[in-house]
């Protein structure tokens, strides 16, 4: 929900803060105050074209910021966090805040904030009519257009439908897919011919090295040790002389085991008679044994060098060549060109099996196209039932709102052609008095007119496909007495479900609000400011609807009267 509106240069409106409540609430206000400026703000905020115009004299820019509540899974937050937006997230509820933001200038150019980040006007408005819905005299923003009545439509008519469409659209997906594999498979033989060709060839390549993983990694540090050869040798066995000595050692040469050895032998003789000196003596004779093994090991190092000799670095070179072959056409390493294979195979394997490919893919398209059929004509037979129902529910609605000759029509037709949503196209259309062609909404009704049908509409799928809040301007134009009743507890039915803001200027439907928000000017008429009302102060904003006066006794009387009937006394 919307928990406030900053307004700023815009209209006659300074600099206002307009705060909302869940519920019902009511903006009034003398003609001219400004109350349609919070309209007017509300799309901006919905990616409305930007209007030079609705800068207030004199400003630079007009700024129109709305505060919003959601829950963290809300659509809304995904789409503003994508769009680099920073989130505040209330960890005692699993609630999130999100602000948006659009500037207008006196050139008219315009630009957009969701979440303090720079976006797009298209992302503003994409968010904006995930968390509001307009419905004003000049332009009904919400279920105006074909897909957005079939999902009321759908929505209306419940979970049954919702499974079958659900399979319905796991069917359709599966049929693109197949179907556009069939074309590719038709229309490309040549083309996946010279592919499979040159598949096997590269295949036949790499099979013919038989290369292994890790195998050019270990060849390179093979080769690096066959090309120093002589200095690992030359190092071998320095270190072999100078740990036990060596055949060309002339007998009188130090080395490590024989130092060791007369060590260990002049604390043995003593060691019987001092425990201490009995541990050296061990710890001695563990590390003769440690350098005869590491002397035993260069040794067999010296061996494995006199036995590697330069046939094997050939050898070992033209390997390492061989997979270097490969590694410049199919990978950067030999286990890049592993898994290149791996794929290559399992593509030609496609490529090679084109006929049976082909006759597979067209038995299974006919089976997906019967079951679509089926589908999507149990898909028709439900909306079509919905939309009877709906029908005749906001026509009921229209009776209640002034309306009574009107009546909604919700026309379903099947074409030919599948598409995401089965073979159904849906149209609300509005037939104005009896015997009238109806016609799409929109065409044919006034705006007061117009906004009362998308008050029976928003009332009967309020339960079933909600945005947060809604707006109505001047949904009351052109009805009074017992109508304007109705259409306010409408809107207050309506508010159970949702949030409400309603732009009016009768009596009757301020009744009924929660909240009541009064625009004021000031005494020259230059600017505008905003005011929450007691529920005294609603008292007198009544009475100066009822009868222009708002100080008589009378007109106070009444307009208790109706908040009274209303609920809100």
């Amino acid at each position: 929900m919307i928990e406030e509106i900053h307004l700023r240069d815009l209209g006659v409106i300074n600099d206002a803060r307009l705060p909302l409540e869940p519920g019902f609430s009511v903006l009034t206000g003398e003609t001219g105050a400004g109350k349609t400026m919070v309209v007017t703000a509300l799309g901006m905020l919905l990616g409305a074209r930007s209007d030079a115009s609705s800068v207030r004299n004199g400003a630079k820019s007009a700024l129109a910021e709305a505060v919003i509540r959601l829950p963290k899974d809300h659509r809304a937050i995904a789409l503003a966090e994508d769009a680099g937006g920073l989130i505040e997230e209330f960890e005692d509820e699993n609630g999130a805040e999100l602000l948006l933001a659009r500037t207008v200038n006196s050139t008219g150019r315009s630009r957009a904030h969701v979440g303090g980040a720079s976006a797009p006007i298209g992302t503003l408005s994409e968010i904006g009519h995930s968390l509001v819905a307009v419905h004003g005299q000049s332009d009904q923003l919400r279920l105006k257009s074909s897909s957005e009545q079939r999902h009321a439509l759908d929505s209306y008519a419940g979970d049954k439908l919702a499974r079958v469409l659900k399979k319905y659209r796991k069917n359709y997906d599966r049929y693109r897919e197949a179907a556009a594999e069939l074309k590719e498979v038709r229309e490309n033989s040549r083309a996946r011919a010279l592919e499979a060709q040159t598949l096997q060839g590269a295949l036949a390549e790499i099979d013919s090295v038989n290369p292994a993983e890790g195998e050019d990694t270990s060849l390179q540090a093979e080769s690096q040790k066959l090309a120093n050869v002589e200095s690992l040798r030359i190092a071998a066995t320095t270190a072999s002389a100078a740990l036990a000595g060596h055949e060309y050692a002339d007998g009188t040469e130090s080395n490590v085991l024989g130092l060791l050895d007369v060590a260990r032998s002049a604390i043995l003789n003593e060691a019987d008679a001092d425990d201490d000196l009995k541990t050296i003596a061990n710890r001695l004779n563990e590390a003769l044994i440690n350098i005869t093994d590491i002397v035993e090991e260069i040794s067999s190092y010296t061996a494995s060098l006199d036995s590697e000799g330069p046939e094997r670095l050939a050898e070992v070179e033209a390997r390492r060549a061989q997979l270097k072959g490969l590694t410049r056409k199919y990978g950067a390493d030999i286990a890049e060109v592993l898994e290149w294979a791996e794929e290559s195979r399992m593509r030609l394997e496609q490529l090679s099996d084109d006929p049976a490919r082909n006759e597979e893919l067209e038995s299974e398209l006919r089976e997906l196209r019967e079951n679509l059929t089926q589908q999507a004509d149990e898909l028709y037979q439900l909306r079509i039932k919905a939309a009877k129902k709906l029908a005749a529910a906001v026509s009921d609605e229209l009776t209640a709102l002034a309306m009574p000759n009107a009546s909604l029509v919700v026309e379903v037709e099947q074409t030919e052609k599948f598409g995401a949503h089965g073979k159904d196209t849906v149209t609300f259309m509005l037939a104005p008095h009896k015997n009238a062609v109806p016609r799409p909404l929109g065409k044919g009704a006034s705006g007061g007119e117009l906004s009362r049908v998308m008050l029976a509409l928003e009332v009967v799928l309020a339960e079933v496909d909600p945005v947060p809040t809604f707006i109505f301007d001047e949904v009351d134009s052109g009805v009074g007495g017992k109508a304007a009743i109705e259409i306010g507890r409408r809107l207050a039915i309506l508010a159970q479900h949702v949030q409400v803001l309603v732009v009016t200027h009768l009596p009757q439907v301020a009744a009924f609000a929660d909240h009541h928000v009064l625009v004021l000017k000031n005494d020259d008429a230059s600017q505008s400011k905003v005011e929450v009302l007691s529920t005294e102060q609603r008292v007198v904003e009544l009475a100066r609807m009822l009868s222009g006066h708002d100080q008589s006794a009378s007109a106070q009387e009444h307009a208790r009267e109706l908040l009274k009937d209303a609920g809100q006394l």
